[in-house]
């Protein structure tokens, strides 16, 4: 493997149960000499993409991913769009949400709500999820044909939970409910007691798609109140996309496209 090829692989080790890293660790999840890991760190930590986790031998994600993010934040109308729909949600609900986007098979969190409830849960800017057990990960998802998907998924699903789907063909009938109904829900999949309810919208002149949720502690918040999370951040989306011709939510028939 390239250098390049190995830090896109060490970046790709961290997500919100893994915020951390040391160099043994790297070493062991990429089968990888621990010279050959640690050289990298290193070399990581010098360039900005690392920070060190406090005084200790283990690394974070570094400042030049938070400067990135405010770059695209400005060039991004969508984005300033989906900031303002979901703050108000999350301000509606007292609970927290994301903006994530789709990147391979993964979703990536590019920006943080934070709850106002006593009890609240927290996953860390630039966390990765497996998109296909997440709400966000499978409202991007759905936007994509049968093949896409397909494609992003040549192996069996790694499921994260009983409540995730377990087989491509219950994410398929997952993702055509979503087509559906424009929303999805997700309870206690990727982040064990974790709920969330999610959407997703698209500038077609930039081919820019975000998905915005609400998040919640799964055992504090019943059905009922989660429909309703499902028809604020509806109505949101449906704003957003009637400003985009987002054919998604304003068209009649599924926009068939496929994985970049």
């Amino acid at each position: 493997m390239s250098a390049l090829s190995n830090i896109v692989s060490i970046l790709r080790l961290f997500s919100a149960e893994r915020s951390e890293l040391s160099v043994t660790e790297v070493a062991r999840l990429l089968a990888m000499p621990k010279s050959s890991a640690s050289r990298l760190l290193k070399t990581m930590l010098r360039e900005g993409l690392l920070a060190s986790a406090s005084n200790t031998p283990r690394y974070r994600l570094g400042h030049l991913f938070f400067e990135i993010s405010r770059l695209y934040d400005h060039h991004s109308t969508l984005m300033d769009l989906a900031e303002a729909a979901l703050g108000g949600v999350c301000r509606e609900t007292r609970h927290g949400g994301y903006i994530s986007l789709l990147d391979g098979g993964d979703v990536l969190v590019l920006r943080v709500f934070r709850s106002t409830e006593s009890l609240r849960v927290v996953t860390p800017l630039g966390s990765r999820s497996p998109a296909f057990a997440t709400s966000t990960g499978r409202t991007l998802l759905a936007r994509l044909n049968e093949e896409a998907v397909r494609t992003l998924h040549p192996r069996p699903l790694a499921s994260p939970s009983p409540s995730a789907p377990q087989t491509l063909d219950d994410l398929l009938e997952r993702l055509d409910r979503i087509r559906r109904v424009g929303w999805c829900e997700a309870i206690d999949e990727a982040v064990p007691g974790v709920g969330s309810v999610a959407v997703s919208v698209a500038d077609p002149s930039n081919a820019e798609t975000l998905a915005f949720c609400v998040s919640f502690p799964a055992h504090m918040v019943p059905e009922l109140e989660r429909r309703r999370f499902a028809g604020l951040l509806s109505e949101q989306a449906k704003r957003i996309a009637f400003r985009f011709d987002d054919r998604f939510w304003t068209g009649t028939e599924f926009p068939q496209v496929v994985a970049a």
